[in-house]
């Protein structure tokens, strides 16, 4: 509907309202002539008698109350489009797509984050894809996805902007009964897995954690034997678990917990953690809905250093 038409309608609506042509006008800050024009042009348009004058005002014929009631259903649906539309350009409403590994999902900050922004923003719809980081990478390149958090840097991809936001500790993982394990807990050193075999995350889907391990090997004076690489961290700890050798996971992962597997904290000096990285597209930086769900993750960062 055109707006001279809506026009039409509001002024229809008000003039019912007030049962006076004079209030009415007053209400809609216009004089009395161009309001009756308009009045006038919704019967020409419709064809039909739609208002009924009384010696103290006016009011709808038959007719009219079935215009009056479906015009105000009509304008509140307007009203509310014009609101849509406005939350929308401030990014309060629409759809958003988040991705993340499933090592990230596991660190209390992600699920705290995701529901957090369902409080503040109820009317953004958030689509939610689990992957490996290479893949949520790509699936942000071709504009699959918003925003991503991953345990991977960006390499070779310009046109993506990345984040660190958080790392956490690895641990590492081995069968139950396995002879390093004891009721002490005492942090492990990494040397001590000299002769031990590796399970490891596939370094297409995991590159960042892939080379961090290695790298804290090789600066401990070896270089791990891979016996075995999973295309998830959820696969390592189930060859762990069957006994097939050790793993080294953030420390997240331990709320899996898993039937066969104890795990252990790593020693200072292995200098090995596991970053958390918010990834998005350079050019959707301007996109009002995506700005401020990296602001609420911003501030769920401050709020979680404040509280601990």
């Amino acid at each position: 509907m055109a707006t001279i038409e809506l026009r039409r309608l509001r002024a229809f609506v008000t003039v019912v309202e007030e049962g006076n042509i004079t209030r009415a006008a007053q209400r809609l800050f216009m004089q009395q002539p161009p309001l009756t024009r308009l009045l006038q042009g919704l019967e020409e348009e419709f064809g039909v008698k739609l208002l009924q004058r009384y010696p103290r005002g006016v009011g709808p014929t038959e007719v009219g109350r079935v215009l009056f009631q479906e015009a105000k259903a009509l304008l509140a649906r307007a009203d509310g489009l014009s609101a849509a539309m406005q939350r929308a350009t401030e990014g309060r409403q629409g759809n958003i797509r988040i991705g993340f590994t499933s090592s990230a999902a596991l660190h209390a900050f992600v699920p705290n984050v995701l529901r957090r922004y369902r409080e503040v923003y109820p009317q953004v719809t958030a689509q939610l894809e689990e992957s490996g980081s290479s893949e949520l990478l790509q699936a942000l390149r071709n504009g699959r996805l918003d925003v991503a958090f991953v345990r991977t840097p960006v390499l070779g991809m310009p046109e993506l902007k990345i984040e660190r936001i958080l790392q956490e500790p690895m641990m590492v993982a081995l069968p139950e009964g396995h002879p390093l394990v004891s009721d002490s807990q005492q942090p492990l050193a990494l040397q001590a897995l000299l002769n031990e075999g590796f399970i490891l995350y596939r370094r297409p889907a995991g590159q960042g954690l892939y080379d961090a391990i290695l790298a804290a090997c090789y600066r401990a004076g070896f270089s791990p034997r891979i016996v075995q690489e999973a295309p998830r961290l959820t696969s390592c700890l189930s060859l762990v678990g069957a006994g097939l050798g050790v793993s080294i996971v953030p420390a997240s992962m331990v709320r899996l917990g898993g039937d066969g597997i104890a795990y252990l904290p790593l020693s200072l000096q292995a200098e090995l953690h596991a970053p958390l990285y918010l990834a998005q597209r350079k050019e959707s930086q301007a996109t009002a809905m995506i700005a401020t769900f990296c602001e609420l993750v911003k501030n769920q960062l401050q709020d979680a250093s404040a509280a601990s």
